[in-house]
């Protein structure tokens, strides 16, 4: 499934502060082409990207742990936390559907949530062990992870009359397929995950949904190659991560007809306040380099914020999707044009 057209502007999930409903009406505001349900980490316990999954998965709750979290066997604190959060987010975001005339008219909306390998990578077992090492906690945490978010994107479509996509935050996967996390001490090793193996348990929740699925990676690098080959309809990364290396990939990628959702906006406000220009210069510079025509800009580019912006300053997360919406129409309207001395 294709996500959209391209030349639009969205942002990675997380916003700064604690209150979902002034959250829910910037982001419906600024981002007309592709809002989304905000993560409002500040909150705390239940409401950061892996907490807030707690809340969607089927048959499976997490507790908290002084390193993070931990599957737990039955709910807790953390889990009902969680759950009262993301209902209170989503109840604002309706309220702001229905006051803005968007409800039933089709308009898009995103959901994210932490895919099964970062999940499996940075949650524990109730031993302290990382869900990565057992094979069937992985197996069972990606099948309710993928039956949890069918119902939510379900409820969300129904509850705002809108179109949905899926974003799955996979910030670990670099970690995942090099073997780099560590265990719960110097003798205890994670094993590097195979690309075939960690390629089935993506898929395996991507080809479940009903909405079109964008897997983004705040990773450095991004493993660009191993997201071409998913069945994710784009995939997301900061844009300064990647290297020469990295470009035949991205090729690949666009000639394979998936869309690109380019962090072009950084996540932290740069000495010398950027121009819109200034965040399109990359992205045009890289579809010059690739060889690829400055229309791809317009049909299989979005743009973004590098990663999350949770923890930036309110008026610089406002910038930021400011920035993003006018270098998206930028591209939308006439990327022949732009020139860059």
């Amino acid at each position: 499934m294709k996500l959209l057209p391209g030349g639009i502007a969205t942002a990675v999930g997380s916003w700064p502060g604690a209150d979902p409903r002034e959250a829910a009406a910037t982001i419906a505001g600024e981002l007309p082409d592709l809002a989304h349900l905000v993560e409002l980490p500040g909150r705390g316990v239940g409401a950061d990207m892996l907490g807030r999954v707690s809340a969607l998965l089927v048959d499976m709750r997490f507790d908290t742990t002084t390193r993070g979290y931990r599957l737990a066997p039955r709910p807790g604190a953390a889990s009902r936390r969680a759950r009262d959060l993301l209902r209170a987010d989503l109840d604002a975001l309706e309220e702001v559907w229905e006051t803005t005339g968007s409800a039933g008219t089709g308009r898009v909306v995103k959901v994210q949530a932490a895919g099964p390998l970062t999940l499996a990578a940075q949650v524990e077992l109730p031993g302290g062990h990382r869900i990565l090492t057992d094979p069937g906690a992985v197996r069972d945490l990606s099948e309710s992870l993928a039956e949890g978010l069918r119902a939510h994107v379900a409820e969300v479509r129904k509850r705002l009359g809108a179109e949905v996509v899926v974003q799955l935050d996979e910030p670990s996967l670099t970690d995942v397929l090099n073997g780099s996390l560590r265990g719960v001490s110097v003798l205890n090793t994670v094993r590097a995950v195979p690309e075939p193996e960690a390629l089935a348990l993506l898929d395996a929740v991507i080809t479940s949904q009903s909405a079109p699925v964008l897997v983004h990676s705040c990773a450095n690098p991004p493993a660009i190659g191993f997201l071409r080959a998913s069945a994710a309809a784009a995939i997301g990364f900061d844009i300064t991560t990647i290297a020469t290396r990295d470009l035949d990939r991205i090729g690949e990628t666009l000639d394979a007809g998936k869309q690109l959702v380019l962090g072009l906006v950084p996540t932290t406000a740069p000495a010398i306040p950027p121009t819109w220009r200034d965040i399109a210069e990359p992205a045009v510079r890289l579809v010059d380099r690739l060889g690829f025509s400055r229309r791809t800009l317009s049909s299989q580019v979005l743009v973004s914020p590098a990663c999350g912006l949770g923890a930036a300053p309110l008026p610089w997360a406002r910038r930021a999707l400011s920035l993003a919406a006018e270098t998206a129409r930028a591209f939308a309207d006439d990327p022949d044009s732009l020139t860059f001395e």
